[in-house]
């Protein structure tokens, strides 16, 4: 009933806002009053938000960066999550961050409040600070809740379970979606079966909250393209979408091997409800130096997407150099396609 009222709301906000557009059009009649009031409505071609994981080694104190140097993450945050923490920034200062920085919605990362899914009182802490800086939680990314296409249907349905938490708290926290990963095993045909049918699974339960799962490139097989978009068409389930990123597309390790990130980016754009913008480095021009954005840009564009678009820096310098230098390129790129594209 919660997520129903809400939806109710958001819509009477919409309806409002395009009331109250129509009233200042009759305002202003025919003469050149009506074109700022027109200006103003246009809606920019994208948006940008900030992914949490922007932050990681501020988030992880020495008890995570150690765990992640050594392999052993996986093992900690299923024991003791909350001694991988305690570095420079507490999860529940990322949005006031984010804020500082002139970015106005966040994407968070679960291994940053592993044990708190369900802590109402903390989740609502989080809301609280969200809605005194003004900025709008988009999602949950989340991460070592198992194997959503585990060949062993047991296995799978645990996995399933073991995210709805999430999804209760992206609805708790205003969300639109929870990104998970499409994690399995076998042939590419079984593993695309194995996936859709945990996927399929979690929408179902997803969709009583009013929750999209949306499935990222992440490592593995999910980081092929036509595999992942083939993955997703079979799960046929309105809730089902994609997170495309930018840079996620080693398909494996030994021997290692990459997918072509602009052709995933073009397979996986028809089902995305949200992108990452994944960084590295600059040049002195402002440009990335791994990735072409204007070509990724434009692959993004051209498939229709007018949302939001995350901001994920991975590279060595300073996190807010870098998620800044990343925001002016985005903000750079959408000025200068907006001709083509509005």
């Amino acid at each position: 009933m919660k997520m129903d009222r809400r939806r109710f709301l958001q819509t009477g906000a919409v309806l409002g806002a395009a009331a109250a557009a129509g009233c200042m059009d009759g305002d202003a009649g025919s003469g050149d009053e009506a074109a700022p009031a027109a200006e103003a409505a246009v809606e920019p071609l994208y948006r940008i938000s900030l992914a949490e994981w922007s932050y990681f080694r501020e988030l992880f104190g020495e008890g995570g960066r150690e765990a992640l140097r050594e392999g052993t993450f996986g093992e900690v945050l299923g024991s003791d999550p909350r001694s991988l923490y305690g570095g420079e920034l507490d999860h529940l200062d990322f949005p006031a961050r984010a804020r500082g920085l002139g970015i106005e919605a966040v994407e968070y990362v679960n291994t940053f409040f592993f044990d708190r899914a369900r802590d109402e009182e903390y989740l609502a802490d989080l809301k609280s600070r969200c809605d005194g800086e003004g900025v709008t939680s988009l999602l949950i990314m989340c991460d070592a809740e198992g194997d959503i296409g585990a060949p062993d249907a047991a296995a799978r349905t645990q996995t399933v379970e073991n995210h709805h938490k999430w999804v209760e708290a992206a609805a708790f926290l205003g969300c639109h979606s929870v990104r998970v990963n499409a994690a399995s095993a076998g042939s590419f045909e079984e593993q695309q079966k194995l996936a859709a049918d945990g996927l399929r699974q979690l929408c179902e339960y997803a969709d009583g909250y009013g929750i999209d799962v949306l499935v990222e490139n992440h490592g593995g097989i999910s980081s092929n393209g036509e595999w992942l978009a083939g993955t997703l068409a079979m799960v046929d389930h309105p809730r089902i979408g994609s997170l495309p990123d930018f840079g996620n597309f080693r398909v494996s390790y030994e021997p290692e091997e990459w997918y072509d990130r602009y052709k995933g980016v073009t397979e996986l754009m028809p089902f995305a409800r949200a992108v990452s913008a994944k960084s590295y480095d600059f040049d002195e021009a402002g440009d990335e130096t791994t990735i072409d954005y204007e070509q990724m840009m434009r692959i993004v564009l051209d498939a229709g997407y007018r949302g939001w678009v995350g901001i994920e820096f991975e590279g060595p310098m300073a996190a807010d150099d870098g998620i800044v230098r990343t925001k002016e390129l985005l903000e750079r790129l959408r000025d200068d396609l907006a001709p083509e594209y509005v």
